[in-house]
């Protein structure tokens, strides 16, 4: 699908409606369950019952918009590092931020700094780590290699998957609950402040990574042709990578280690709107932002009133469709 603004413009209405069903859904679902007509009056302003109206402001609202928000930071992440790299494996995972960023949180958590501003920082500057160490492995003589690239971010997520296991096993026993669900993406303690800072750092993000849509869709068909069309390849490479593992890095700081969602959802967008990244991108982050908070509706009513991280429910619907995929379209990755 080529995308022209008439096509755009319809592809965006029909997921921006599709999110606010499941909004709505989500609004309702719950332990204390809240039928449509009361959270439609709720969000008109009507009055509704006291106890009703704290769970739909304090906790299930939050909750909502931070899963919103990283479903949608998540998915243009791993669109945009699948298009940079040229490989189907790629998402935020791949080259350790991600990993780096959940070693930065686990730390804070063992070292007794729990509150939510410490956990962010700290992972944020996990994150921050990986980005320097698979820039300087990477990048020879003013170019970035892409497989030295992915090669590095293997190792420096299974660097930092033992840095976690390490932390793990000296860790005190009351600790390692909150430290496993973190780990597995709990959006049980998101908070408004969590979604005022993550909101403007995924809009302006995605509009940068919009921005740089056409460049994209140019690197795909080869560097060569991307620089006989213009296009200043390695600064290009270098921008989109570090604005991607930025966002990545806000995004887990944030909400956790939530999986599957930047690999499967480009997928799922390219199966249905095409190659061209200038619809691929606004599409992975509304149906990004769908998909996350459709999952993290099951994950806090499936078994309720327990509840499941987010991350649990993201493996179970993406490990059965990925291999599904892969059984379907083996090595033709890039075709419709």
């Amino acid at each position: 699908m080529r995308a022209t603004p008439k096509t755009l413009a319809c592809s965006m209405i029909l997921l921006a409606v599709l999110l606010a069903a499941a909004v709505l859904v989500s609004l309702g679902a719950g332990t204390v369950y809240t039928p449509l007509a009361t959270v439609w009056k709720w969000l008109l302003g009507e009055p509704v019952e006291t106890s009703l109206a704290v769970i739909l402001s304090n906790f299930r609202l939050p909750r909502i918009i931070l899963a919103a928000l990283a479903g949608a930071s998540l998915s243009m992440c791993g669109t945009a590092f699948q298009g940079l790299l040229r490989n189907p494996l790629a998402e935020p995972f791949i080259l350790g931020v991600s990993g780096a960023a959940a070693a930065g949180a686990v730390s804070c958590y063992i070292s007794g700094f729990t509150g939510p501003e410490w956990t962010a920082i700290s992972a944020f500057a996990g994150a921050g780590v990986a980005i320097l160490m698979v820039l300087g492995v990477s990048r020879r003589s003013g170019r970035m290699d892409t497989t030295t690239m992915i090669l590095t971010g293997v190792m420096i997520n299974a660097f930092f998957t033992a840095v976690i296991m390490f932390l793990i096993s000296v860790a005190d026993e009351h600790k390692l609950q909150a430290i496993m669900f973190w780990l597995y993406g709990d959006l049980s303690g998101a908070t408004l402040k969590q979604a005022r800072l993550l909101g403007p750092v995924v809009l302006l993000g995605g509009l940068m990574l919009f921005f740089h849509s056409r460049k994209l869709n140019l690197l795909i068909a080869g560097e060569h042709t991307a620089a006989a069309a213009g296009v200043q390849v390695e600064k290009t490479k270098l921008l989109l990578f570090l604005l991607a593992s930025l966002l990545t890095g806000v995004t887990v700081s944030l909400s956790g280690l939530i999986g599957f969602v930047g690999l499967v959802v480009p997928h799922l967008v390219r199966i249905a709107f095409g190659q061209d990244h200038r619809l691929q991108i606004p599409a992975a982050g509304l149906f990004g932002a769908f998909f996350l908070l459709i999952a993290d509706t099951f994950a806090r009513t499936i078994i309720g009133p327990a509840q499941l991280p987010v991350g649990v429910i993201t493996a179970f619907l993406g490990v059965p469709f990925f291999l599904g995929l892969m059984g379907g379209k083996g090595s033709h990755w890039w075709s419709r």
